[in-house]
């Protein structure tokens, strides 16, 4: 076993032995080439096959010419958020050398683990090769044509019998912008909003909480921001491990500034051993230490009244919370002794600037939405958010989580965060070039055109509830996946009845996911072979909402075709189906009428053309592919803390912020430089300053919402302001500097005179130039907000998780009563009431993370043979306390069982007796599938693309619990019991 990494001579044995239990057998290329049938193990046998699937076979010396040149090829990482650049060798075709890029001013020649193997996605012989389907229970071969012919006659017969909300689309945090993009524009036509991704399940509580503080869901500053911090806070989150280079820009500015590295957290992570101070918490009370720390800060006025006067509404509904969490009761919920959290807050709000960094620790909670806006809170009320050192550095996860969010794979919002309602319709149906009624004609109703989705998070629900608690005509019969694991949601027994009980399955994906090995489904599931973004073109966003141009390292190998072929294909073959079903809805035409078509699919560039002149809310206007091309190509030209472009730059890219991190406003042509930090009102607009946005309207309850004092640097309006509409330009005097291209543009949006168009929806952008001429933000310059009343709690409390071990608490901090939410009942205090006599039988709390080796659900990572040597078993990490108790050791089978699993059965993974966690909590990783629940899945893999490493997943172990604004589910507090096996 190697979850302790020290035993690497007994790995390369355990794995050697594993590889023989392969259905591709052993794992050297002549054997690889016999098992999949090719004729000939020997290099000769390479002249019959066709030239890609010779080099993804690992064409050797005989085959590839080392006397032709080798190309230096830049893309971008394709795991975690951080964004480092891949430098791919490639000769001939063949990717057979790769560096980490020295000039990224992100990864500065640096990788971990699973970025420096990240060329074996290219060398993948466990990769799916071509099509299949499943017949009686076995995958059969079958062409590109005959998939796309098959899966888009069953959908539209889907789609006749219970219409267009009975599909669900699941899209992917590894498309690229683009990808996403066209996923939401094919949801869009297709006809519902039943179109997610894995931000469900990991920040879209960041995105609710964030956005409805401060105006955008996003982070703040940046990792190489980080290097200006004094105190940081780390809560949440274990970036020495889900995000390791970031860790780089972390321990620099620790050293450099001496600085305070403060890590909360209920386990002793990789990270907490390089903090200053550690605070070991009970998991699920993030508010009472915020609200305890504030107590502290409040009482001894270390909070910054003049930011909370100019920039902050609601804090006095703050403080009037605060003060019921005095150090004795934060002690009594938490278990964080008094003295240690006043130490804490006064670093945080005295040794200044401050940031506060989280992950999923914080989100993925029923009080998801509640945690991040209290964290934000604390961020306000000691003036630490708008200036460089300082904000909320959201560590996301995977390569393109921030973009796949950006471009509207989420059931409440289209692309550019633009919400449901019929403004935001009417702005992407011109954008489209497509009628408003046309669009509206694709939705069983226009009451289903606004309504939010089923969430990824619940589609089992929504397959296996009684219709009749379902809003919507019926339940979901077919489900398409792109790029997304099916062993990343809680509840996976209920997950495994609604799989098995859907009409058709669609598993789009470089590897059979767990989706496709789950259930016990015998027909019905089509796996096609996707291209991985090192075999495409196109953009993603880091976390910090940089976003970088990753060129076509090689042609897509095997079969395999890129997202926006198979998008494309897709839409073709609907059409033609729909015309022999006599219906009348069409997809190509209109889907891609402002794209070029370049052999068979849309270019990347055309359609992140489309993207800038659509998505002005989120200044995603001012980029282009050229700009983007412009900084990856001279990266070496910008400066590692502050991202500017240097003074003796290019003159194309001088003044820029690396990655032109948005909003970067306007068109391309105004060469805006990005916005490095956000709300920063130190820097004009026109050099990426800004303000907080005004999405709240101007005033409530008597009192402003409005900055006060307060604006950005050169700004001719010294107070707050709303957001910039055609009236609002009127009032000013300023219309009239609108050009008269501007004008016709904006007339012929709304009407004679211009209507009431807004700066988000003026296509000419001509709205947002004259603002920033004048030193404004289009958006306005508002005040933070600390009392969100749209929300369930516009003032965050702490509420006991569902599942609990302290029963005593429930009464006086309970969950939310049940409720609907995203057309399913959303159940809370009922099943909390039902969960207060688990914990006698399960009192142990179970919470879940990430391994360095592993990503998302880890079937890519757990075929990579280098990252599959590192870390061969799944395990339960559990206190030694407790393993004495339960006669558990170190390294022995133990089998875990949760409060909501079948009657008998646990799932058995090995133990690890460790102090990482505390008495009365467990830790598992959440990567590993192909076991459930004892249950060995291996065999009904496709041959040959069965992951090296199996493992339990933590999901078949987690309970019901879903934040009530984004359904986020719970994944770091339930309940289990262990046992030694």
């Amino acid at each position: 076993m190697l979850i302790k990494r020290s035993d690497g001579k007994a790995a390369k044995q355990r794995l050697a032995s594993a590889y023989q239990g392969l259905s591709a057998g052993a794992l050297d290329r002549r054997g690889f080439l016999k098992q999949a049938g090719v004729a000939g193990a020997g290099l000769a046998a390479f002249s019959g096959l066709k030239p890609r699937m010779a080099e993804a076979a690992g064409a050797g010396a005989g085959v590839l010419d080392h006397s032709q040149p080798v190309q230096r090829i830049k893309n971008v990482c394709t795991h975690c958020s951080v964004g480092c650049t891949v430098t791919a060798e490639v000769q001939n075709g063949v990717w057979v050398g790769q560096e980490p890029s020295w000039d990224s001013p992100i990864n500065r020649g640096t990788h971990c683990a699973k970025g420096a193997s990240v060329r074996e996605l290219v060398h993948g012989d466990r990769r799916i090769k071509y099509p299949m389907k499943l017949v009686g229970g076995q995958w059969q071969r079958i062409s590109w044509d005959t998939a796309m012919s098959e899966i888009a006659e069953k959908l539209m017969a889907v789609r006749q019998a219970s219409g267009p909300d009975s599909v669900f689309w699941l899209g992917s945090a590894k498309f690229s912008n683009e990808g996403a993009y066209l996923y939401r524009k094919l949801a869009a036509f297709w006809g519902t909003n039943s179109v997610d991704h894995q931000a469900r399940i990991c920040h879209s509580t960041t995105v609710a909480g964030v956005a409805n503080t401060w105006g955008y869901g996003a982070m703040t500053n940046s990792y190489n921001d980080i290097r200006n911090a004094k105190t940081m806070i780390i809560m949440g989150g274990n970036p020495a491990e889900a995000h390791p280079v970031s860790l780089q820009h972390v321990l620099t500015g620790k050293e450099i500034n001496r600085a305070n590295l403060i890590v909360i957290d209920p386990r002793f992570t990789r990270t907490a051993a390089h903090a200053t101070e550690y605070v070991r918490i009970r998991p699920g009370t993030d508010i009472p230490i915020i609200w305890g720390m504030l107590w502290h800060i409040f009482q001894n006025n270390w909070e910054d009244k003049q930011f909370i006067a100019q920039r902050v509404y609601g804090m006095d509904d703050v403080r009037a919370e605060v003060a019921k969490w005095n150090p004795e009761e934060v002690e009594r919920v938490t278990g964080v002794p008094g003295a240690q959290l006043r130490k804490v807050a006064e670093i945080f709000a005295t040794q200044k600037p401050s940031t506060l960094i989280w992950c999923m620790g914080a989100t993925q909670k029923t009080v998801g939405t509640a945690n991040v806006r209290a964290y934000s809170i604390l961020l306000l009320a000691t003036g630490n958010v708008g200036k460089p050192g300082t904000g909320a550095n959201i560590f996301r996860g995977h390569c393109n989580v921030q973009g796949a969010t950006d471009f509207g794979l989420d059931v409440t919002s289209l692309p550019g965060y633009y919400g449901l309602d019929e403004a935001a319709w009417r702005h992407w149906s011109r954008v489209w070039n497509v009628s408003y009624e046309s669009m509206v004609s694709r939705f069983d109703s226009p009451a289903m055109m606004t309504t939010p989705g089923i969430p990824t998070t619940r589609y089992f629900d929504a397959i296996t509830l009684p219709k009749d608690q379902i809003q919507q005509r019926d339940r979901l019969k077919a489900m398409v996946v792109f790029g997304h694991g099916g062993n990343t949601v809680t509840r996976m027994p209920e997950a495994v009845k609604g799989l098995e009980a859907l009409d058709l399955l669609v598993v789009a994906d470089p590897h059979p996911t767990t989706f496709a090995a789950l259930s016990n489904r015998r027909d019905g599931t089509y796996l096609l072979p996707m291209s991985t973004q090192f075999e495409t073109n196109g953009s993603r966003t880091s976390s910090n909402r940089s976003i970088q141009w990753g060129s076509r390292v090689v042609k897509p190998i095997f079969e395999s075709r890129t997202d926006y072929r198979v998008m494309y294909d897709l839409c073709r073959a609907m059409d033609t189906a729909a015309e022999r079903r006599n219906m009348t809805i069409r997809f190509t035409a209109d889907m891609f009428k402002r794209m070029e078509i370049v052999e068979g699919e849309p270019s990347a560039e055309s359609i992140l053309r489309e993207i800038n002149y659509g998505s002005l809310s989120t200044g995603y206007s001012g980029v282009s592919p050229e700009r983007l091309k412009l900084h990856m190509q001279h990266q070496d030209q910008f400066d590692l803390v502050t991202l500017r472009a240097k003074p003796d730059a290019p003159e194309a890219i001088r003044g820029d912020f690396y990655g032109l991190p948005w909003p970067c406003w306007g068109t391309p042509e105004m060469r805006h430089p990005g916005s490095h930090v956000l709300y920063n009102t130190e820097l004009h607009v026109k050099e990426g300053g800004g303000t907080f946005r005004a999405r709240f309207g101007v005033e409530r309850e008597g009192k402003t919402l409005l900055a006060e004092g307060s604006y950005s640097k050169g700004s001719e309006l010294t107070d707050g302001y709303p957001e910039f509409t055609v009236p609002v330009l009127k009032r000013l005097g300023w219309y009239d500097e609108l050009t008269a291209q501007e004008k016709a543009v904006i007339e012929g949006i709304g009407g004679p005179g211009g209507g009431n168009v807004s700066w988000a929806t003026d296509l000419s952008a001509g709205i947002i130039r004259v603002a920033m001429e004048h030193g404004c933000l289009p958006y306005g310059n508002a005040k933070a907000r600390a009392n969100a009343w749209n929300l369930p709690d516009p003032v965050p409390v702490h509420r006991e998780p569902i599942y609990t071990p302290r029963t005593d608490l429930i009464d006086k901090y309970p969950t939310l009563p049940d409720r609907r939410g995203f057309r399913l009942p959303h159940l809370g205090v009922s099943v909390q009431n039902r969960s207060k006599e688990v914990a006698r039988d399960y009192p142990i709390i179970l919470s879940s993370g990430r391994l360095v080796e592993y990503e998302g659900g880890g079937e890519e990572t757990r075929s990579n043979r280098w990252l599959a040597e590192l870390q061969q078993d799944m395990f339960v990490e559990i206190n030694p306390a407790d393993a004495a108790s339960r006669n558990i050791r170190d390294g022995g089978w133990v089998l875990v069982r949760g409060p909501e699993m079948p009657a008998g059965k646990f799932i058995k993974v090995k133990a690890m007796v460790t102090e990482r966690v505390g008495r009365g909590v467990a830790w598992m990783p959440f990567h590993f599938a192909g076991w459930f629940m004892q249950e060995d899945q291996r065999g009904k893999y496709p041959q040959g693309t069965d992951p090296i490493v199996l493992g339990e997943s933590v999901n078949a172990v987690t309970t019901y619990g879903y934040d009530p604004v984004t359904f986020m589910q719970e994944t770091k507090v339930t309940l289990c019991q262990i046992q030694a096996a």
